[in-house]
C-alpha cells in the first residue's frame, strides 16, 4: 500500500455545517423550556444538525464497530490475562455473548466485529475479516508494526465505515478488543499527549502494583527504544500502538469523511481519536466523548483531544460498551429538537427581555 494514502483518508473530511448549527440554536431557543436548560442535551442537538446538515437527522440505523486485534508486548507479562482470551473474546462478541453485545441489543445497535490483527485463524458467518498481521511485534523490542502495516489497518477501518454508511448506517461508536492495548494506549498518549509514564499508564485489566511498575517501565522502555516522532501520528501509531487501535482511527476518520457522529468509547478508543484529531483536525468535531473511563489517563487524552465525557460510570471495560450507553441521549437530543413544541405552537408567552429599560 502507498505510505500516502493516508492523505486519502483525510482530504475529503470538510468543517461542520456552521449554517444547520445556527439554525439548530436559533429551534433550540423558540422551545417550550427557558433557553439553555437542556444543558448537554442542547450541544448535542446543535453539533448533530453540523455534523449531518439536518436539523432532525434519523441516527436510527446504528452501529458499534468493535476492532480486534493482538499485541505482542504482551510477552513482557503486562496484563493480568492472557492473549488467547482476544480471540476467545472475538467468538463471545460474534456468538451475541459480551457486554457490548448485551448493551447495544438494547438500544437496537448492530454490533460488528473485525479481526484486523488477532494472532489467531478465525472463522465465524458475522466475522468481518480484514486481518493486516497475526498481531503486533513486541514493541519494547522493536516497532510494533510497519508504518505501512499502520496505514493498511486504518484503511481498513476507513473503507468498512465507508461500506456501512452506504448501507445506511447513520451512527457509529468506536469499540475495541484486544489484550495488552492499554498499553499501546497508555504509549501513544506518553509520546502524543506529552504525559510521564506515570500518569499515562493504568492498571488495565487489574493488575497489582508490582506489575503496574512493571508496565510503566515497559512503557518506558518501548518508547526509548523506537523514539516514535511526535510530529508524525502514525509513526507514533506504527512504532508503540496496536492494530485495532490503528482500525479505530479509520473507522473515526471514516465517519467524519461521510458526515456521521462517531461516538468515542473509553481509553482505548480515545488513543485513536487522538491520532485521528492530529491526522485531521477537522475529525474532532464530528466526535462525541461517551464516558470518563475509571482508567488512568482517559481525562488527559480527551484534554489533548478537547472533548468532554457525556457520562461518568467508573467503567474501564471498552468494547464500546460506555459508547453504546450514550446512544440514547444523542438520540434524545434529536428527538427533543423534532418532537418539543415551540412557544409559538403551544401558545405559550415567552420570557419578557428585560435587558432594556421600559420607557414610562
Amino acid at each position: 500500500m502507498n505510505n500516502d494514502r493516508w492523505k486519502d483518508f483525510v482530504s475529503g473530511i470538510e468543517p461542520i455545517n456552521d449554517g444547520k448549527w445556527a439554525e439548530a440554536a436559533a429551534r433550540l431557543d423558540r422551545l417550550t423550556k427557558p433557553p439553555g436548560s437542556l444543558g448537554r442535551l442542547e450541544d448535542m442537538a446543535k453539533q448533530l444538525a453540523g455534523i449531518t446538515g439536518q436539523l432532525y437527522p434519523d441516527l436510527s440505523r446504528k452501529a458499534v464497530i468493535v476492532m480486534a486485534g493482538d499485541h505482542g508486548v504482551c510477552e513482557e507479562g503486562v496484563s493480568a490475562f492472557p492473549s488467547e482470551v482476544t480471540p476467545q473474546m472475538v467468538l463471545n462478541f460474534l456468538n451475541g455473548g459480551a457486554a457490548v453485545n448485551v448493551l447495544a441489543r438494547q438500544v437496537g445497535a448492530d454490533v460488528v466485529c473485525v479481526d484486523v490483527g488477532v494472532n489467531a485463524d478465525l472463522s465465524h458467518p458475522s466475522l468481518v475479516s480484514r486481518k493486516v498481521r497475526k498481531g503486533t511485534a513486541n514493541m519494547a523490542q522493536g516497532p510494533a508494526m510497519t508504518r505501512e502495516e499502520a496505514i493498511a489497518a486504518i484503511a481498513a477501518g476507513f473503507d468498512l465505515t465507508g461500506e456501512l454508511a452506504a448501507r445506511g448506517y447513520r451512527l457509529f461508536a468506536a469499540g475495541e478488543m484486544g489484550i495488552g492495548n492499554t498499553t499501546a494506549s497508555s504509549a501513544i498518549l506518553s509520546v502524543l499527549g506529552a504525559t510521564d509514564t506515570v500518569q499515562a499508564t493504568g492498571r488495565g485489566t487489574g493488575i497489582d502494583d508490582v506489575r503496574l511498575a512493571h508496565k510503566q517501565d515497559v512503557i518506558r522502555r518501548a518508547i526509548e527504544r523506537n523514539r516514535p516522532n511526535a510530529d508524525d501520528p502514525i509513526d507514533v501509531l506504527a512504532k508503540v500502538g496496536g492494530l485495532e487501535i490503528a482500525g479505530l482511527v479509520g473507522v473515526i476518520l471514516g465517519a467524519a469523511r461521510h458526515r456521521c457522529p462517531v461516538v468515542i468509547d473509553g481509553f482505548i478508543s480515545s488513543a485513536a481519536a487522538l491520532i485521528a484529531s492530529r491526522l485531521a483536525p477537522l475529525s474532532t468535531s464530528y466526535m462525541l466523548a461517551s464516558h470518563l473511563s475509571h482508567e488512568q489517563g482517559h481525562a488527559r487524552l480527551l484534554e489533548r483531544i478537547g472533548l468532554a465525557p457525556i457520562l461518568r460510570m467508573d467503567m474501564r471495560l471498552g468494547e464500546g460498551t460506555g459508547a453504546v450507553l450514550a446512544f440514547p441521549l444523542i438520540e434524545a437530543a434529536v428527538n427533543i429538537m423534532s418532537q418539543m413544541a415551540t412557544f409559538d405552537d403551544a401558545g405559550i408567552s415567552q420570557a419578557v427581555d428585560k435587558s432594556t429599560p421600559e420607557k414610562v
